[in-house]
C-alpha cells in the first residue's frame, strides 16, 4: 500500500514539471482559476439557501462530489489556456530559464492546490472511495504524517475572509499584467 503523501508528493512534482513545459503566465492563469473555484464552492455554500440546505450538508456525499466537480472543471478550463504570446504580443515572450524555473514552482504551487484540495475535501467526507483510498491510520508514522499534513492542506487555510482577498488580487493582477 502506497500512503496519501507519496501520492501528494508525486503530483506535486508531476504538476512542477508541467508548470516548467507550460510557463508562468500560463500556469498563473491556473492559479487565478483555482481560486475562483474555492470562491464559488464558499459563495455557493454559504449564502445560496438552495445548495447550502441540499447539497453542502458537512461530510456528505453531495458536498464533496459538489466541490470535486467544481475544483476539476474550473482547474480544467484553466489548463486551456490560449496562446498568451499571440494574445500579448512580446509582454509573454519566453525566455527559457527564467520563464521554466517560475513556472516550476507555480506549477508545484498549483498542484499543491489542486491535490490538497482534493485530499482535503475526502478527509471531511471521511474518504468515500474506501476501496481504492483508505484513510491514514492514527499512531502509526505514515498516518500521523498523513494526518499532520492535511492541517496545511489549502481548504484549511483559504476560507473566508482569505478566499475574497485572494480573488481581489488575482483579478488586479490579471487586471495590471494581463489586459
Amino acid at each position: 500500500m502506497v500512503s496519501l503523501t507519496f501520492f501528494f508528493l508525486f503530483f506535486v512534482i508531476v504538476f512542477a514539471i508541467i508548470g516548467a513545459m507550460r510557463g508562468w503566465a500560463r500556469e498563473m492563469l491556473v492559479t487565478f482559476a483555482f481560486i475562483l473555484a474555492m470562491f464559488i464552492i464558499t459563495v455557493l455554500e454559504r449564502y445560496v439557501a438552495i445548495v447550502r440546505d441540499s447539497f453542502a450538508q458537512p461530510g456528505s456525499l453531495a458536498q464533496f462530489w459538489l466541490r470535486f466537480i467544481i475544483i476539476v472543471l474550473l482547474t480544467f478550463f484553466g489548463y486551456q489556456t490560449p496562446n498568451l504570446p499571440k494574445i500579448g504580443g512580446a509582454r509573454f515572450a519566453r525566455e527559457k530559464l527564467q520563464d521554466a524555473l517560475l513556472g516550476i514552482f507555480l506549477g508545484a504551487f498549483n498542484g499543491y492546490l489542486l491535490i490538497g484540495t482534493l485530499w482535503y475535501y475526502m478527509y471531511e467526507a471521511g474518504y468515500p472511495f474506501s476501496g481504492f483510498i483508505t484513510a491514514p491510520v492514527a499512531g502509526t508514522p505514515m498516518g500521523e504524517a498523513a494526518l499532520r499534513l492535511v492541517t496545511f492542506l489549502p481548504p484549511h487555510w483559504l476560507g473566508i475572509p482569505v478566499v475574497y482577498f485572494a480573488v481581489a488580487v488575482a483579478f488586479l493582477f490579471v487586471i495590471v499584467v494581463f489586459i
